[in-house]
């Protein structure tokens, strides 16, 4: 399944995004079309985020967390957190490209220690009360993938 390319930036980005988002979907995807499956948050994670002014917080969590093992599961993959139990959390500032659409997070806090202080940029638009972000990032294998996280608007 080919991804369409994202829509032009979105106007007036940073006042639109402010809110609260729930994730309606979570899909990667390489580069032949292959979709493939986060080992550590599954298929169909439940994630919200939160954006005020200045601050972000985002979540997400694997739906059926029973056999997971309470340990770290560490960054393998490029671009991207680190989880532990099915579970990932992150907060912290960011700021806006109103020209490229990108949203730049600074990790204040993060369920792993290792990303407290990483920087992220993510392309991100919002499509009526849809916020798409997208990402570059890796398998755990390596393979180059785009992850696209579509949020619904909650608030």
């Amino acid at each position: 399944m080919k991804k369409d390319p994202l829509l032009p930036p979105t106007a007036n980005l940073a006042t639109t995004i402010i809110g609260f988002w729930k994730l309606k979907s979570r899909e990667d995807v390489d580069a032949t079309g292959k979709v493939h499956i986060d080992p550590f948050l599954g298929l169909d994670p439940l994630g919200i985020l939160c954006v005020g002014r200045t601050h972000f917080s985002a979540q997400f969590m694997k739906r059926d967390r029973s056999g997971q093992e309470t340990v770290l599961q560490p960054v393998a993959a490029k671009n991207n957190t680190a989880r532990v139990n099915g579970y990932d959390a992150y907060f912290g500032s960011y700021s806006v490209d109103e020209i490229k659409g990108t949203l730049t997070t600074r990790l204040e806090g993060a369920i792993s220690p290792a990303n407290v202080g990483d920087t992220y940029v993510r392309d991100v638009r919002v499509v009526g009360d849809e916020l798409i972000v997208q990402l570059q990032t890796t398998t755990l294998d390596g393979t180059a993938i785009t992850r696209t996280n579509t949020f619904s608007r909650i608030g």
